[in-house]
């Protein structure tokens, strides 16, 4: 879903991203590592996508591996909503 990576995209570009910095990032780049996003910026990414999605985002699954780029986080939306 192409679609669905454009739009979490634009999401995080509108609301983590400051004006002056419109940096573009790849979609395997850590959020963590370009300072997109800190512990509070993931807390209301997982709440977008719990609103948005339908989902639901176990504590367990708030790690890196599922969150910290825009691939992980694409494949872990895919996962939740095939599931």
């Amino acid at each position: 879903m192409p679609e669905t990576k454009a739009t979490l995209r634009q999401y995080i570009r509108d609301n983590f991203i400051l004006g002056s910095q419109a940096m573009n990032f790849a979609d395997g780049d850590s959020f963590m590592e370009l300072h997109i996003l800190d512990s509070t910026g993931f807390l209301e990414l997982v709440s977008h996508l719990e609103e948005t999605y339908g989902i639901t985002v176990k504590d367990e699954e708030m790690v890196p591996e599922n969150l910290d780029s825009l691939d992980a986080l694409h494949a872990f939306l895919m996962r939740k909503r095939a599931a």
